[in-house]
């Protein structure tokens, strides 16, 4: 717990002890009380924001990937030689001039 052993957590308890008075015992009991509700109600909160941030990241996860794969997809298309491109074209255009002269 914090780090602290449990050896070492009762010689601070055992010091407490002898340092307060016993009259003051309800008192840091009713503190150390109220410092335990407030310590688990931020772990509470942290551990639902944890799980939020979670969710929200495998909901999103998929989306990513339909996102890279039709990026790749339209990178291909764009990628296609130049000269394949010219090819083409050229063709087309040998084949309407030869049209033209018959």
């Amino acid at each position: 717990m914090f780090g602290i052993s449990g050896a070492e957590f009762l010689v601070i308890i055992l010091v407490a002890i002898v340092v307060l008075p016993p009259r003051m015992w309800p008192d840091v009991a009713q503190f150390l009380a109220r410092v335990v509700k407030f310590v688990r109600q931020i772990i509470w909160k942290i551990t639902d924001a944890s799980e939020q941030i979670k969710d929200t990241i495998e909901r999103e996860a998929p989306i990513d990937q339909v996102i890279m794969t039709t990026t790749d997809d339209i990178l291909a298309e764009f990628a296609t030689p130049i000269k394949q491109l010219k090819r083409k074209t050229k063709t087309k255009s040998q084949r309407g001039t030869k049209k033209c002269k018959k």
